[in-house]
């Protein structure tokens, strides 16, 4: 597909270190992060959440105990008190912005974790300047919404839940469907509660209104080759090794 946003402009389907992978460094870590582009991954994708002070990190979950062992919520927590945790009992969490800067011509997608975050990822986006190298995608329709809002025609998202639905709706029972103005991906899962969210149809419909499918989080070969001959845009791993293996024999590396 011919891209329609910066952060889309690749040739061949997307790699995605997903969390930067976990095969030799801990999720969300800037050393798993390391790993990925040392590796030669273009896009990583990540998630973020706001401490109590209001800085943006990046992080999966809402709280530290299955990551870092520490019982306590990032959103109840100061910058200062996060910094002596450790992801795995070895890496720090590190700041959204601490990955921009690092890394600056890497594509990051975000998934914007909680409400507080909504602030702080967008005064970071606009303060680096990185408006057209990132994607936007939430749990949340209402986040996103007020992102797209705030950041305007530039921003590049991916689909909310109900949009998502509506998507699966329009290439199942052919119901219209006309995606937002700043969405250019459906980024799905193959399946969603038993139903099939990844098809032959499902892409197609995609692709005849411009979109993109990025699937998550697929780490198996067999079924990333699978995706791949649907003719999928991009593939999220937590495997990153494996993910590039498959892409280098497919010629797509």
């Amino acid at each position: 597909m011919t891209a329609r946003h910066p952060f889309l402009e690749h040739n061949g389907p997307i790699a995605f270190a997903h969390r930067g992978g976990t095969s030799v460094a801990p999720e969300n870590s800037l050393r798993a992060f390391q790993d990925a582009v040392d590796l030669g991954y273009q896009y990583i994708e990540t998630d973020v959440h706001a401490t109590s002070d209001g800085v943006l990190v990046a992080f999966h979950d809402d709280d530290l105990e299955r990551t870092c062992g520490e019982k306590r919520t990032i959103a109840a927590s100061t910058w200062a008190d996060l910094k002596s945790a450790r992801i795995d009992g070895t890496d720090p969490i590190p700041l959204l912005e601490d990955i921009l800067s690092a890394w600056p011509t890497i594509r990051v997608n975000i998934d914007c974790k909680s409400e507080g975050a909504l602030v702080p990822l967008v005064e970071t986006i606009q303060r680096t300047n990185s408006i057209d190298r990132v994607c936007i995608g939430s749990f949340s329709d209402s986040r996103l919404q007020r992102i797209r809002a705030t950041l305007g025609n530039r921003v590049c998202t991916s689909m909310g839940p109900k949009e998502v639905a509506r998507f699966i709706a329009a290439s199942t029972v052919r119901t219209p469907f006309t995606p937002a103005p700043t969405v250019y991906a459906a980024q799905v899962p193959v399946k969603q509660g038993g139903l099939p969210v990844v098809t032959e149809r499902s892409v197609a419909l995609a692709h005849s209104l411009g979109l993109q499918v990025h699937v998550w989080t697929i780490d198996d070969p067999l079924e990333i080759s699978r995706l791949l001959d649907l003719d999928v845009d991009g593939i999220m791993s937590d495997d990153t090794r494996a993910l590039r293996d498959v892409f280098t024999a497919r010629g797509h590396w």
